[in-house]
């Protein structure tokens, strides 16, 4: 199976393979090359996940067991901007990858996909802190930025802020607190508007970096599942 692979480097110190054709689907690794090695077993447990979750099996086309040929398509270096936008190593904004494949408009395919892959995702985060009480949500974890719930919140913040890159979002005032809540409401906007992105050709660019309804799917995949491993990680 052949996979186009988008490299992200320097990001928080490690590079960042992305599938682009198929969101949700990365891998991490010291540098680009250990990135991509690891993306071999990440295609597989991918195609496996899709597999466990979908009556109908993996669209993926491909044995699991086989190695993939990866194509390179793009390399990012991740880099960080002041407040005048200009590049600046002390800049507290970093700009994430923007790849060509992020020019392409989602297809009604990609959004059925893409919609499968969300609930798929969200199901995998709520069984990830099932049966923690409000003291393990809350507790403090040696070297860790938040606790489980400051991550939870984090995870539906980041949605929002995904979705205010298009001008999609409703007002910030109006996002609830409560780390559960929190979720369902940014979620629940999110399965509003998702659709009407089919075709779009939207490309925006905010406070310096390219932003489309492709990229936004990217992330919001990535975003979610990378944090489900974190928190797994924890208990």
């Amino acid at each position: 199976m052949n996979m186009l692979v988008g490299l992200e480097n320097n990001l928080e110190g490690r590079s960042l393979a992305w599938a682009l054709e198929h969101p949700g689907c990365f891998a991490y690794g010291a540098q680009s090359a250990a990135a991509l090695s690891v993306m071999q077993f990440a295609i597989q447990s991918y195609q496996r996940w899709i597999a466990d979750h979908n009556p109908g099996g993996s669209w993926l086309e491909g044995d699991v067991s086989q190695s993939n040929e990866l194509q390179v398509a793009g390399t990012w270096e991740v880099y960080s901007i002041d407040d005048n936008l200009d590049p600046n190593p002390e800049g507290d904004y970093e700009v994430n990858a923007w790849f060509m494949h992020d020019w392409k408009p989602l297809t009604a395919l990609d959004l059925h996909h893409a919609q499968k892959l969300l609930d798929w995702s969200r199901w995998d985060l709520l069984d990830s802190v099932a049966g923690l009480d409000v003291q393990d949500l809350d507790a403090d974890h040696p070297g860790e930025r938040w606790s489980i719930a400051g991550i939870l919140k984090h995870i539906a913040g980041a949605e929002w802020w995904y979705l205010d890159r298009l001008d999609l979002a409703f007002p910030r005032d109006q996002v609830v607190d409560e780390p559960f809540s929190r979720l369902a409401q940014v979620r629940a906007h999110l399965q509003e508007v998702l659709p009407s992105l089919e075709g779009s050709g939207q490309v925006v660019g905010r406070h310096g970096e390219l932003w489309s309804p492709r990229k936004l799917v990217r992330r919001l995949l990535w975003h979610e599942r990378d944090h489900t491993f974190h928190i797994l990680k924890l208990r």
